[in-house]
């Protein structure tokens, strides 16, 4: 007899999400799927950061061939113009 009793009586959590499910059910089909493309999207888009972090490795990148290359013709330079 305690467990019938016990069972009657719901949680409000369990109270709130029958509702929120009585709202969702409200809501259209094509509203409930942008709402899902919505947020597929925005999982999925590069963030800001992402697109930062790529363009400041290819510029470190680019900096690095060109030292390379201006230190290597630099010291090339300077033997010509010591054997004059």
């Amino acid at each position: 007899m305690g467990k019938k009793d016990a069972s009657s009586v719901n949680l409000p959590v369990d109270q709130y999400r029958k509702q929120i499910g009585k709202q969702d059910y409200k809501k259209t089909k094509p509203a409930l799927r942008a709402t899902r493309l919505k947020a597929e999207a925005k999982r999925s888009a590069p963030g800001i950061k992402d697109i930062l972090l790529i363009i400041v490795a290819v510029l470190i990148f680019l900096l690095g061939i060109y030292a390379f290359f201006y230190l290597n013709l630099s010291t090339e330079l300077n033997l010509d113009s010591d054997m004059d």
